[in-house]
Order: C-alpha cells, then structure tokens, then sequence
C-alpha cells in the first residue's frame, strides 16, 4: 500500500493490506480522509516528537513478524507527551507500543471488562492485583501513517493499573472502553526485534519499569543460602573436637637457636585456625619462638615468630611493668592433611635465669565466625536493595496522584 501526501508529494509504504479511512503524513504532519481522494482534514501543528521507528518498518516479536502501520503523539497533563505505535502483522493479529521518556511498554487489547465509572483503588486482573497509578485524560496531538478508523478529536480518558513490570490500561471515548495488558519492553528488546534503531535516553523511572533486583525474591534467596551455610557448617563438623597437636616445654640449654621437629601427625575435616600458645618466664628480657606448620601432602610451609617480653620496675616512686609472659597467635585456615611443626626457640643471650620456654598448638573446632559475617555481609546488601528499591519506587510514583507515599 503506498500514499503519496497531496501536500508535501512524499510517499509513504507499507505491506499491510487493510481498508484505511484516514491517512497522516510523517513529513509534513498533515491528516487526510481517504474518499475518492485525499481529502485535508487539518495540519497537526504539535511539532516536538517525531517518529522514531518510521511508519513500514518491520520488527519481530515472540517470534512474529510485525509492521509499524501508524502513531499516535499524545499529551496529558498539559506538558506530558508519548508516542503510540500501532503493529499489525500478516495474520491480523494488533501489538501497540508506548514509549514515554525513552520508557516502552507493549501492549495487546484484551476482552476483559472492568468497570472504571468510580476511582477503584484496586484492580484484579488474572488473579493479580494491580494498583491505581493514573486517572487522567488526554488528546491526540499529531497521527501518521494509516487509520482503520476516524481520529479521535476529543478527549479521551486513560485509567492506568500497575504491578511492574505489567499494567492493565483503560481507554474510554465516549461509550466506548477499549482494555488492553501491557509489559514492561527494554530498550534491548525494541533493537533486538527492530534492528538496533536509534534510540531516546531514558529519563526517570518508567510507570513499569522493573527494579533491577526483585527484593522479595533476594530475601528469599539469602535466607536459603544461610540455611544452607549453617547446614553445611554442622554437618561437616558434626564430630569435629578441638584436636592438641604439640605440647612441649623447650630447654634453651638444648634448643637456643636450633629447631625441633615434631611427630607428623593428622587433620581430618574442616578447615579451622591452629593457636600457637608461648608461654615462658621472661623477667626484665625476651624470649622468641619461631613456628612453621608443614603441609607434608604439599611441602608448603606457613611460618610465624612470636616473642614474649616481660619488663617491670620502679621509677618516679611508682611500680610499672609492660609486657606478659603468654602470649598466643593463629595461623588461619588450616585444612586437613598431614602436617608437622617446626620450633625454633631462642633467648635474650644475657638472660641467665630463664631457662625453658613451652609452646602449645591446638587445631581449634570450626568456627561460626565464616557463618555470621556472611549473615552480616547479606543482610547489608539486603538493607541496600531494599532502600535502593524503594527510593526507586518513590521516583515511580512521583508523578502519579496515586502515589502510596505521600
């Protein structure tokens, strides 16, 4: 089907064969009553948006193939535009898309008949609920492409029920209400299904807009993953008793500055901290003990020094002392496997009157620590959404006189 503009000589296509009363010129904004002839209606003289998916272009949908046959520009609010595309495919079958701020919605006309005469708050619509977002009128301003049907030169009234990423919209011309249900359509499926056209920036939070995260189903999910961290923490260390490797006094008559080998021995379960306790009687000096726990499986080595310092005295007519004769340090993350250790004790060489020094290590019982500071890090990031999403939803709302936040 092709029209030529009786006005500007431009010609408009499409493939769509249907009976087309009304014809409105993308170039030159001009409406025709098709009779025998063009016949002028008027000249739109709403000028800020143009098509941005030109009348005749074809996009596939769910697998359907689809051609762009009309638009509407509509105002509501006095200052408030959208763009209404009209998709017919080669079996009759009508999509419609709105586009406002650079949000689209895809829509289909639906028999359903609910009754809007009152400002129902509430609408159910397939067993779902959907909440009042707009009660407003509004007028077409521009129309191009081909009309089945005259243009709508009064107002006409559209009631909006939410529950994003879906709407239900009402429609009413006079007697007449048309119904259609909506979805939320991303950018990245209009340039899948149209060809990557160019395409407007989004300004604000679309009426449908899907957060980026579902907070009820992220809820849902982090209460399950703490279970399952909380199980699998119990059962694998169900048996699991704190296991003493090494208790062993050291004469620094027979060890200062040499090592000592201990029996290997074996770790069975979860990985957990081994704590190495230094005990020694240090008076007015220092004493040292360097540990190295070796992975006999691996060769892998992990090592650490701890010195015990004990000072005290008498000055100023005051007692003070600083230091301690314990002292105690983790090596972390000690799996299982068989392991020995290696000790190397030493002294402050002028230090005569201490003469041993003695080193435990126990492999401690699995810790809940790992437990709570992933319950930690998940209720933090369940608390961000959460404010995120609701800040998201104000914004939605915002320009609703519906809103639940006022």
């Amino acid at each position: 089907m092709h029209i030529a503009c009786k006005k500007c000589g431009a010609t408009t296509s499409i493939e769509s064969n249907f009976e087309v009363k009304y014809f409105g010129c993308p170039y030159c904004r001009s409406l025709f009553e098709i009779k025998e002839d063009l016949s002028l209606v008027k000249e739109f003289e709403h000028k800020p948006l143009n098509p941005i998916l030109d009348i005749g272009r074809k996009g596939s949908i769910d697998g359907k193939e689809y051609e762009i046959v009309s638009m509407f520009v509509k105002k509501f609010h006095a200052i408030h535009y959208w763009r209404e595309y009209t998709l017919k495919s080669k079996d009759d079958h009508y999509l419609y898309l709105s586009e406002s701020e650079g949000h689209w919605i895809l829509l289909e006309e639906i028999p359903d008949k609910f009754n809007v005469t009152r400002k129902y708050k509430k609408l159910t619509y397939n067993d779902v609920s959907y909440d009042l977002y707009e009660n407003t009128h509004c007028r077409v301003e521009s129309a191009y492409g081909f009309f089945d049907e005259e243009i709508p030169n009064t107002e006409i009234q559209i009631i909006e029920y939410i529950k994003p990423p879906y709407i239900v919209s009402i429609e009413k011309l006079g007697k007449e209400q048309k119904n259609y249900f909506g979805r939320h359509f991303s950018k990245r499926e209009i340039k899948k299904a149209f060809g990557n056209p160019e395409l407007p920036g989004k300004a604000g939070v679309g009426s449908v807009q899907p957060f980026l995260f579902n907070f009820h189903n992220v809820a849902i999910i982090f209460c399950c993953t703490a279970i399952l961290i909380l199980l699998t923490q119990l059962i694998l260390n169900q048996n699991r008793q704190e296991t003493e490797v090494l208790s062993k006094s050291f004469s620094f008559a027979e060890y200062n500055n040499k090592d000592f080998v201990s029996e290997s021995f074996t770790l069975e379960g979860a990985s957990a901290p081994m704590t190495i306790s230094i005990n020694s009687a240090v008076d007015n000096s220092w004493a040292n003990a360097q540990v190295t726990l070796v992975n006999e499986n691996t060769n892998e080595e992990e090592s650490a020094s701890q010195d015990v310092e004990f000072y005290h005295g008498y000055t100023d007519g005051e007692n003070w002392s600083e230091g301690d004769r314990n002292e105690e340090f983790n090596i972390c993350g000690v799996g299982e496997g068989k392991y020995h250790l290696v000790i190397t004790p030493q002294k402050q060489p002028d230090d005569t009157s201490n003469d041993r020094i003695t080193v435990k290590a126990v492999w401690k019982s699995p810790s809940m620590w790992n437990f709570f500071i992933s319950i930690l890090v998940m209720g933090i990031a369940l608390g961000i959404i959460f404010f995120a999403n609701k800040s998201f939803e104000t914004t939605r709302w915002s320009s609703s006189d519906f809103s639940p936040f006022n």
